[in-house]
């Protein structure tokens, strides 16, 4: 009896043993984490975002379950931001210029004009200096830049056309609420207003604000096209998306799984730069033929402008990240 009761509980024990051995190796153990952005669900951020949240379950063998949260629905861009650190959200996609409140380099990549095209920009995100500013940023904030996405060239829509740096002075323009996008209109005499993204598309309709500045996909996603009359392909800012991780789900992640999230996220931004990409190309036409006036306009002026008005150091960057960025190729 003694040898049996003895047999059965070191059989007992073994059975618990390989179960928590199961569960620590995460075969048993599935996390749900939240994804969060700004953007709608037809837009190339989102479908790829659930692409990706897919891909990763599926290559995790089901450890991980990520639920994509699209169009401001677990707060506009700066309460996800927060979020990462407050434990809200698990991951976001979002301009680094809301990084940027907290370390103040990543703002360097929306000073006007920085970026040749879109390819400059990606190349940027590969680049030593970049890959520098996202080890400093995890050091001080615990947060993980896996991948950057190709978000477009900005341009100007308004109720009127203008040519030049000098027809924007006056005009009331939305812009985020971050210095760099300020600095163009500042620059040329408009009187920059912030508003949340969600809200654009009221205000512009009520007046509230003249004008915005977007690239073409955006104009199309948030149908702002429906309530301005031109727009200036003004290219002020080369823009881009990067796609961050909350230091509680990183820090947890072992090497492999680290991997997973970098690669898998990084493929879902080549996915998604290639899309918007294409689509910018045929939104000129498009929105011709939808009865806007589309304006080239004279670059070089706003350029000037903001060199004389805004220089470089006069936003906290330094010539030594700019010179960096121009030879990233």
């Amino acid at each position: 009896m003694s040898k049996r009761f003895t047999l059965k509980t070191l059989a007992a024990l073994g059975a618990v043993a390989l179960g928590t051995a199961l569960m620590s190796t995460g075969v048993h153990a599935q996390q749900k984490l939240k994804w969060a952005h700004v953007y709608e669900t037809s837009e190339a951020y989102h479908t790829e975002s659930v692409w990706a949240a897919e891909e990763i379950k599926k290559r995790s063998n089901g450890k991980f379950d990520i639920q994509v949260f699209p169009a401001s629905t677990l707060g506009k861009e700066t309460d996800i931001n927060q979020g990462l650190t407050l434990g809200t959200v698990d991951m976001i996609i979002s301009g680094p210029s809301f990084a940027a409140r907290t370390y103040p380099r990543f703002g360097i990549a929306y000073y006007p004009f920085i970026f040749r095209d879109g390819d400059h920009l990606i190349a940027y995100s590969k680049s030593p200096v970049f890959q520098e500013m996202v080890k400093e940023f995890r050091e001080k904030t615990g947060i993980q830049v896996t991948a950057y996405t190709y978000y477009g060239a900005r341009h100007t829509t308004a109720q009127k056309p203008f040519t030049n740096c000098a027809g924007m002075k006056g005009i009331k323009i939305r812009v985020p609420d971050v210095p760099a996008y300020r600095a163009t209109p500042e620059s040329c005499g408009a009187n920059p207003t912030p508003i949340a993204f969600a809200e654009v598309y009221l205000a512009l309709q009520n007046g509230t604000v003249e004008a915005q500045e977007n690239p073409l996909t955006t104009i199309e996603a948030k149908k702002f096209f429906e309530v301005q009359k031109a727009i200036m392909l003004t290219g002020h800012i080369v823009d881009g998306l990067t796609t961050q991780i909350a230091p509680h789900v990183w820090n947890k992640l072992n090497d492999a799984e680290k991997k997973l999230f970098t690669d898998v996220t990084q493929e879902a931004a080549v996915r998604a730069t290639a899309k918007i990409k294409a689509r910018e190309a045929e939104l000129v036409d498009e929105f011709k033929k939808k009865g806007l006036q589309i304006v080239q306009v004279d670059r070089k002026s706003f350029q000037d402008a903001v060199l004389k008005n805004k220089p470089l150091t006069s936003m906290g960057f330094t010539q030594s990240d700019f010179d960096k960025i121009q030879a990233a190729k």
